[in-house]
């Protein structure tokens, strides 16, 4: 059937079939009858089946013409009528595949009946108009948040927090004449005024923040341990104070302080009839110090006002008795220098009363002893007053718990570290307990006395020094013991990123962002110091130098010697670098020789700021300056019958002379400054040595030697300045 050859359904092969022969019929005999009935035609027939006229048929008459011509006309008619189906059927069946085919030019001109599609690029404009729709909806109708705002808080991650734009945030700003960057930090109510204007909702205080500090302040058993109390002596700068402190401990810290003043806090303990400790903590008297100062009366529990009875109440005293009172800690008054001729103690306890200081004697509440540091007068009666009033406060702590305490003092040091020292104020610190400080942790590898001895276990009020910190951490930050690593990683985090030290600046400042201002004149500086406490003194009162038209910045004050990276960070800047109590090592010297810039080095804090000002004012007249003669190294330490120690050294720079001035230097540190005062070669005085040679010699008044040491020889000469 499928092989046979379809044909074409026509009039022409087309003939009906035709009637049986009815002898009953009342039609006319020999006609024939085509039967009126509706053909069935399949579009996939070839052939149209015909029926034989059977042979008892009698012959019948051909049709007339008429009759003829309407069959045909019949006939026609259901073909066309069958053709019609046939093609609507195929369209039915393949118009989903018509619809499906791809949309060619020339389909696109010919056909069209057949339904196009949408193209990509129609749906893609509907969709991008109906997003711009949902996005002008959203502008008006403007979500308000809640907004937590730290202390501070970046402009980018103020904008992330509202949900803004960064550029929207520091064109408001610009319209307030304030420019900012999305770096610089602004504080809490600069924010929440910002918060408010873009109509989101400030919260005060961060979720992470409270959470920090409840960490961090969490609330031990205050338990029923007695601790030994902790006293501050304070007062005004050469009234006696470190000198009290030596006649108690019977020791002699003033031959070591430059100059006689104290530049760090010290913390000691003595014993007072063998049985109770007393933890004494000496502050600096100079007017720079304000901040340790301010630190050691937060940290006391008795504060001892020592007043020179020649001197009587100066600036610096009143300040420690403003510091005091705002700590709400009791004041012992010490009456110093008493053993001096024609003095009248009775002047200072009436100016004790301008400052609402009434002394026993007055009918006051105020214990005052008359001492004398230098005769050791009255120093039993001074220390059973401090035990009579440690009593009155009855302090108790809980000592099996984990420590927490104060950074007094932090240094770097060249062959141990970070190094700080720790007052304890509650629990006990124990060789390897994990802590934190302030902006970094760290694991205690080693602990030392007052006494410079190792100890393992340091109890309640006991003043340590701790080596294992990562890094140095400010002086007055919180030490606190923790053993969980996940507490210590969250802290620090929150710290490190939390607290930014950019500041927001108005535009009338000299330090414009898009330097659109014209720029006041500075005196760039760079400042290293031994430890951290000098160092922020140093940079208060850098700071707070205002002469006209030039301004100092610094630009850069880190703890520890003077390194390359400073040197070069001078020479970059045009700076000044100024180091306290510390040396520029090898290397740095080598540079800043090859640079033609001069470091200057300064023992004592006042003599520092008197350079800056003088520098800034272009005062400098011809003035003293040190000139390094030569350098050598300490090999050797040998004991003399009659000169003690003397240290054997070998000439590494220049020459040594005689009778100059030496300063010994251990790992960056000054230690002494003092005059040679004998110099032998091959048992023989001599006068000077020469470079590459070893020779022994003496610096007056000091003994302790150790192997490494350098000793730097110079000479004090007066040049004149251009």
């Amino acid at each position: 059937m499928s092989k046979e050859k379809k044909k074409k359904l026509t009039l022409k092969n087309f003939k009906g079939t035709p009637r049986k022969f009815n002898d009953n019929s009342s039609k006319t005999r020999g006609k024939v009858v085509v039967e009126q009935k509706s053909p069935t035609f399949k579009p996939n027939k070839s052939k149209i089946e015909k029926k034989p006229i059977k042979s008892f048929a009698p012959k019948v008459a051909l049709p007339s013409d008429d009759k003829q011509r309407n069959a045909k006309e019949w006939a026609k008619k259901k073909i066309q009528e069958e053709l019609f189906k046939g093609k609507k059927k195929t369209e039915k069946k393949f118009e989903g595949k018509r619809r499906d085919s791809k949309l060619t030019l020339s389909r696109a001109l010919s056909d069209s009946d057949v339904e196009r599609q949408r193209s990509f690029a129609s749906v893609k404009r509907a969709r991008e108009k109906q997003i711009k729709r949902t996005d002008e909806e959203g502008e008006n109708q403007k979500i308000a948040r809640d907004v937590n705002i730290p202390e501070f808080i970046t402009i980018q991650e103020l904008a992330n927090r509202m949900a803004e734009k960064a550029s929207s945030v520091i064109k408001y700003l610009l319209g307030k004449n304030v420019k900012v960057t999305v770096n610089h930090s602004i504080d809490a109510d600069t924010a929440e005024f910002i918060v408010g204007e873009f109509g989101h909702r400030p919260v005060r205080g961060d979720v992470t923040e409270d959470k920090i500090n409840k960490i961090v302040t969490e609330v031990q058993d205050e338990g029923n341990d007695p601790r030994p109390p902790i006293v501050t002596v304070m007062g005004h700068v050469d009234h006696g104070k470190t000198s009290l402190l030596d006649a108690l401990r019977k020791s002699d810290v003033v031959a070591t302080e430059h100059g006689g003043i104290t530049q760090h806090i010290g913390a000691y303990q003595v014993k007072v009839n063998d049985k109770k400790l007393i933890t004494f903590i000496d502050t600096p008297g100079h007017a720079a110090f304000t901040e340790m100062r301010a630190r050691g009366s937060k940290i006391t529990d008795i504060v001892i006002l020592v007043v020179a009875a020649n001197d009587g109440i100066k600036p610096q005293t009143i300040e420690a008795i403003q510091h005091s009172k705002a700590a709400g800690v009791p004041i012992i008054v010490a009456v110093n220098k008493c053993d001096l001729p024609g003095i009248d103690t009775s002047k200072v306890k009436n100016q004790l009363l301008e400052h609402e200081l009434i002394v026993e004697e007055m009918g006051g509440e105020v214990l005052c002893n008359e001492i004398s540091a230098l005769k050791k007068t009255n120093l039993d009666k001074l220390k059973d007053n401090i035990i009579l009033q440690a009593e009155l406060l009855d302090l108790k702590t809980k000592i099996n718990s984990s420590a927490k305490g104060v950074v007094i003092e932090s240094r770097l040091d060249k062959g141990k570290g970070p190094v700080s020292t720790i007052l304890i104020m509650n629990g006990t610190l124990k060789k390897g307990d994990t802590f934190i400080s302030g902006h970094t942790k760290g694991k205690v590898r080693a602990m030392f006395d007052y006494n410079n001895e190792q100890i393992k276990i340091a109890e309640p009020s006991t003043p340590v020094e701790v080596i294992g910190f990562e890094d140095v951490t400010n002086a007055g930050e919180d030490f606190i013991v923790l053993e969980e690593e996940e507490k210590i990683a969250e802290i620090l985090e929150f710290r490190q990123t939390g607290t930014k030290k950019n500041k927001l600046k108005p535009t009338n400042e000299s330090d414009d962002i898009f330097g659109n201002v014209e720029k006041a004149e500075t005196l760039n500086i760079v400042v290293k110091a031994d430890v951290h406490g000098s160092l922020e003194a140093i940079n208060a009162a850098i700071n707070k130098i205002e002469i006209e038209k030039i301004k100092p910045k610094i630009i850069l004050s880190a703890v520890g010697p003077v390194t390359e990276t400073d040197v070069t960070l001078a020479k970059a800047s045009n700076a000044r670098i100024l180091g306290f109590n510390v040396r520029a090592n090898k290397e740095a010297k080598e540079l800043a020789t090859s640079y033609k810039m001069e470091i200057s080095y300064f023992n004592i804090i006042y003599e520092a700021i008197d350079f800056v000002e003088k520098t800034i004012k272009g005062t400098l007249e011809p003035e003293t300056k040190e000139e390094t003669i030569g350098q050598c190294e300490v090999l050797e330490v040998f004991s003399v019958s009659k000169a003690g120690k003397v240290a054997g050294v070998k000439v590494t720079q220049g020459e040594v002379k005689n009778n100059c001035q030496a300063r010994l230097v251990r790992d960056g540190t000054v230690i002494y400054t003092g005059k040679i005062g004998s110099l032998f070669r091959e048992k023989n005085a001599a006068k000077e040595v020469k470079s590459g040679l070893e020779c022994g010699l003496t610096i007056s008044d000091f003994l302790d030697y150790k192997k490494g040491d350098i000793v730097e020889v110079f000479e004090i000469v007066t040049i004149e300045r251009e």
